[in-house]
């Protein structure tokens, strides 16, 4: 075993060992749908300066959305009720009271001018001090909305302890720049030298202006920070309220309870057999493809389960169903770095007959480098952008998506690689071809070699069908039209109480029954069961109550509100400006890495690929909700990967034919990488056929809407992405990519071919 083997062998040894103990060790943070968690009604109360009406209500819920955010409890529901009341739902929450407490207050931060000793009935606002001393105060400077971060520090060296760091906005900067230098034009011991920070009218910290800032220069506009003997939960829980915002209107809470998960015990049983199921028929189907070498790839995709699941768990990630689905999926993907390796590898071993299996081997995980460098690194790049810029859901995802593809890539590039490389030293394993899986080209690259079609000679007859298809779905979208769901559009929530007790799984049968298949159902405080819908008139009530009435008894309604959307404007508006900078950011890392012709041509197959999947669901009828979301931010990432994998083979080879019609060099590259496409694609359909068939109708339109991403994603990466680049490429007078220097053979090269040699 050679050094670096050795070094990949106890680097996955490590690695899986701390992944089994956190496993072991750590619970996983469940969301709403699968354990439940707590539901808090906010009312909203008129303020000095604003009144609590729908718009005040709207802005207050998202600032309560980023404080949540803080508070480190992810993939939260709220949802704006009637005009004047939030509802909000935490999933996995410890201290429910101190979420509330944190929540609900307003977090109005003030800066002031200390005008000397406060006289308690005096004139203007006098508060008292850290040290219960009254000061009195001048007219605000400056509030918190001048702040633009907040962050709790510890400053051992200084002996401050905990402390809270505020970096100001250009205007407010300036304004505390101003607010200082007046402070510094009074002597060392005047009341007047400090500066009073005021938080929901108590002052947190009023420190004096340092003897070093002369009159009038002020301390520098970037920031500043508040001591005041804070503990670290203190420091932490100021810093979130600063950052969040203060709330436009007060807010007091006037129900507290819990909730039931949205999903049955049945629904989540079946998602797991069917993700069982689905993960186990691609292992079996990697192993039938590559034999030895593609079980030991599915050891190391086992490898890659335990490693992300860990990874998720101690990252503190809330796991819901489509989540874990997604998450099982990942699986069926994550096969696709060894599929381009093993393709490689083949391709290797037949173009230099007589070569050992090390060696083509070896070559095969250094030609698919870049492919899966590149691929990885775009999404990559996706997933950072939905985090930092995106909220709630959207930025839970970008968190899942950037772990799988880190896992992903380890466990191809370092665990799937020593198991290999180990297993390639057998003299077994190289001397029987049928043992390893390497040494036979396989039956689909046999295929298109005796066949040898010639699919873009013309170029836009593909481009013409892709025209067509995106025509079909926009007719679909403007005819029919985007059903969105209850996250979008809002709806109604009605809670009744029964006479019997009603299981929650019986009480969605009953009104699955009466046609209200898409209500999410859960019991609510001590055995209500509590139903939110989509538009739903009196008519449908009276209905929805006579179906729960045939399992519960008298059924009593105990609540009706009329509620606004879980997924709002402004984060459906981050939303699409975090996925169209993740997809600027894509097309010039492309460009760079590429050619501008390969970068347009790829992000418009992506374009193409949304289009058609969101008019998919417009003539299928079906819901776009936040589940669908999440299947067609996958689709989106699948669709540059796919892309930038043929686009490397096309580069490569270009490189080495400069003065071949491009045409034929795109063909070719095709029909190199098809083997990689079909079996990567096996991989994923084999678990997505499963979720849909067994997985029920929780997750039904979820692996619907990836059958039909993955499909369509895959033709277009081929049959849309390369016949874009030709016709892109005519108009371009861009040389052809230069041919990438000839490596000469290491110590390690040489002694496989004197291995070779002595064999022979």
């Amino acid at each position: 075993m050679t050094r670096a083997t050795t070094v990949r062998a106890v680097l996955a040894a490590a690695v899986l060992l701390v992944s089994v103990l956190i496993t072991l060790t750590m619970s996983p943070r469940l969301g709403l749908d699968l354990q439940g968690g707590t539901r808090m009604v906010l009312q909203a109360k008129d303020s000095e300066t604003a009144e609590a009406d729908r718009e005040s209500t709207d802005r207050t819920l998202e600032v309560l959305r980023k404080r949540i955010d803080s508070l480190g409890v992810t993939e939260p529901t709220l949802t704006r009720s009637g005009e004047d009341r939030i509802i909000v739902e935490l999933p996995d929450v410890q201290d429910p009271r101190k979420a509330a407490d944190v929540i609900g207050k307003t977090a109005q931060l003030t800066f002031h001018a200390v005008q000397g000793p406060g006289t308690p009935g005096g004139e203007g606002l006098t508060l008292p001090d850290e040290q219960d001393r009254s000061l009195a105060l001048g007219p605000a400077a400056l509030s918190g909305s001048g702040v633009k971060e907040a962050s709790a520090a510890f400053d051992a060296q200084q002996g401050a302890g905990w402390s809270v760091s505020l970096d100001f906005h250009k205007d407010a900067g300036r304004e505390w720049t101003r607010l200082t230098g007046e402070a510094a034009c009074h002597p060392v011991q005047d009341e007047r030298r400090r500066v009073a920070i005021v938080l929901d009218e108590q002052v947190i910290s009023s420190p004096q202006v340092s003897p070093t800032v002369a009159c009038d220069t002020g301390l520098p506009s970037g920031s500043t920070r508040i001591t005041g003997s804070f503990s670290a939960d203190e420091a932490r829980e100021l810093a979130l309220l600063i950052q969040g915002g203060a709330l436009p209107v007060p807010v007091e809470i006037v129900e507290q309870r819990t909730v039931g998960p949205t999903l049955g015990a049945a629904a989540i049983d079946a998602s797991a057999r069917a993700a069982l199921i689905g993960a186990a028929a691609t292992a079996l189907f990697i192993t039938v493809v590559y034999r030895l070498f593609g079980a030991l790839a599915a050891v190391a995709l086992g490898a890659y389960g335990v490693i992300s699941y860990a990874a998720l768990v101690a990252l503190g990630v809330t796991l819901t169903l489509p989540g874990l689905a997604g998450f099982v999926l990942a699986i069926g993907m994550a096969v696709d770095a060894n599929v381009l390796v093993f393709e490689r590898a083949r391709e290797e071993y037949a173009l230099r007959r007589g070569t050992s299996l090390r060696t083509s081997l070896t070559a095969g995980f250094r030609h698919a480098w870049s492919a899966v460098a590149d691929s990885n690194v775009t999404t990559l790049i996706a997933a950072g952008l939905l985090f930092f810029l995106g909220s709630g859901p959207v930025k839970g995802f970008g968190v899942t998506l950037g772990i799988g593809v880190l896992a992903s890539m380890f466990s191809a590039l370092v665990i799937a690689r020593a198991l290999t490389e180990t297993a390639a030293r057998s003299r077994f394993v190289s001397d029987y071809r049928g043992v390893n899986g390497i040494a036979s080209p396989g039956r689909v690259r046999t295929w298109i070699a005796r066949r040898d079609p010639q699919l873009m000679r013309s170029p836009r007859r593909w481009l013409l069908i892709s025209t067509v298809l995106i025509a079909v779905a926009v007719a679909g979208i403007l005819v029919r039209g985007v059903n969105p769901g209850v996250e979008f559009t809002g709806g109604r929530l009605v809670e009744y109480a029964t006479s019997r007790p009603v299981d929650v799984e019986r009480a969605r049968t009953a009104l699955a029954g009466a046609g209200f298949g898409d209500a999410e159902v859960t019991t609510a405080g001590a055995g209500d069961i509590s139903v939110r819908t989509g538009n739903l008139d009196n008519d449908g009530e009276h209905a929805l109550r006579a179906a729960l009435a045939v399992e519960g008894g008298e059924t009593t309604k105990v609540r009706d509100e009329l509620i606004g959307p879980s997924l709002g404007d402004e984060l459906r508006r981050n939303a699409l400006i975090a996925l169209a900078i993740a997809v600027f950011v894509q097309l010039a890392y492309l460009a760079i890495r590429f050619r501008w012709t390969f970068a347009v041509a790829s992000v418009g197959a992506l374009v193409h690929d949304v289009i058609i999947l969101v008019g998919a669901f417009a003539w299928l009828g079906r819901t776009v909700d936040g589940i669908f979301l999440a299947a067609l931010l996958t689709v989106i990432g699948y669709s540059v990967n796919d892309s930038v994998v043929v686009f490397d083979r096309v580069r490569e080879l270009w490189a080495k034919a400069r003065k071949e019609p491009l045409s034929d060099v795109a063909n070719r590259a095709v029909l190199q990488t098809v083997p990689r496409t079909v079996n990567t694609g096996m991989g994923a359909l084999f678990i997505l056929v499963a979720l849909a068939v067994l997985g029920g109708d929780s997750l039904a339109d979820f692996a619907l809407a990836l059958l039909i991403g993955i499909v369509v994603g895959t033709y277009s990466s081929v049959m849309t992405a390369v016949p874009a680049a030709l016709l892109l490429e005519r108009s371009s007078k861009a040389p052809p990519p230069a041919r990438a220097p000839r490596r000469k053979p290491g110590a390690a090269g040489r002694r496989d071919l004197l291995d070779n040699g002595a064999r022979v």
